[in-house]
């Protein structure tokens, strides 16, 4: 197995730049494993295909003001910063460019909101870590969220005009630099007409991370180191979807993120138990799912850990047909794009 098989070629017309409205009008592609077979349709018939009974799993992670702009203290060079997540006092962050910055480096970030506020934070690296990831600790922590916008992936390049269109509307906790895009497409009135057909929508925390902006690199997939992020199931949810499991009861996955965490969750013990820490799992082909029945999805990134999950769980040759079939068909891709039912 190599990376380059998890490649393809994607015109860029066909990258969704905004998303549509109302959300849950965007096209469905639904795959079915056990028939080797595709359907399309809209979001909203996601509904016609769930049963009483049914476990929706839903990651609540809510997209922090993360980008960051600033001048350096010494040369008043422009920096660009991306916090990737708390560590202790300080945050893990990408900085652009970030060969020109060292140990030491100090930036300052300001914002003026009106004529009389003007908000200023001083920014200083502490240290170097792997990947290109700096150590920053920040003069005042509390005027992030005031000084920070909330970050679009690197391939959209139109303005957003309502940020919270990158949010999910179930979004509680802050804490990801990406959106969980797969839940983008969700609306209230459908996740009430969900809940009344006798499923339950149970919300996990996985907070998104570096992986999301880094393809693979390396020739092969599992040398490519995988980024930790901090997840969360509390005792409802753990209890709720150990019992589906035992009665044989679906659970489907509301994106890449959630399968991580409850898989990662469910290899520690015989009984998937709550949990709060850092998820690190890396699912490849071959790798034996132990808690997900089905599973909704965006289109993904070419050599994209993502990408390869699904890959997994799908079956190589269906995914392969599914996304030539997608782009011959003029779906749109990444996370504003169309969604996938794998069932």
């Amino acid at each position: 197995m190599k990376t380059g098989n998890f490649d393809y070629h994607l015109p860029q017309e066909f990258i969704a730049q905004s998303p549509l409205e109302p959300r849950d009008q965007s096209r469905l592609m639904v795959l079915n494993r056990g028939k080797s077979s595709i359907e399309h349709g809209i979001f909203s018939d996601i509904v016609s295909y769930l049963n009483a009974g049914d476990i929706l799993v839903l990651n609540n992670s809510r997209v922090i003001p993360a980008r960051l702009s600033g001048r350096k203290v010494d040369t008043g060079g422009r920096v660009e910063i991306l916090l990737l997540r708390r560590c202790g006092k300080s945050w893990e962050a990408l900085l652009k460019p970030g060969r020109r910055v060292g140990i030491g480096t100090r930036i300052e970030i300001t914002k003026q909101v009106d004529n009389q506020h003007n908000f200023k934070v001083l920014a200083e690296i502490t240290e170097l870590r792997s990947g290109g990831v700096k150590l920053l600790s920040f003069s005042d922590e509390r005027l992030l969220p005031r000084l920070g916008k909330v970050p679009l992936p690197p391939y959209i390049h139109a303005p957003l005009a309502e940020p919270e269109r990158y949010q999910t509307v179930y979004a509680d906790e802050a804490g990801s630099v990406a959106a969980p895009t797969a839940g983008l497409h969700f609306t209230p009135e459908l996740l009430s007409a969900i809940q009344r057909k006798g499923v339950d929508c149970l919300f996990v925390t996985l907070h998104i991370g570096l992986d999301t902006f880094r393809p693979a690199k390396e020739e092969e997939p599992s040398k490519h180191p995988i980024y930790q992020e901090y997840g969360v199931i509390n005792e409802e949810a753990a209890t709720k979807l150990y019992r589906a499991k035992e009665e044989g009861r679906r659970t489907i996955c509301i994106g890449t993120t959630t399968v991580r965490l409850i898989e990662y969750v469910a290899q520690l013990g015989k009984k998937l138990e709550p949990f709060e820490g850092w998820v690190n799992l890396f699912i490849l082909p071959g790798y034996q799912f132990r808690m997900v029945d089905a599973l909704i999805t965006n289109f993904h990134l070419p050599r994209s850990t993502p990408l390869m999950l699904v890959t997994a769980f799908a079956g190589g040759k269906l995914i392969k047909r599914a996304y030539a079939e997608a782009i011959a068909t003029g779906y749109r891709f990444y996370s504003f794009g169309d969604a996938m039912f794998i069932l």
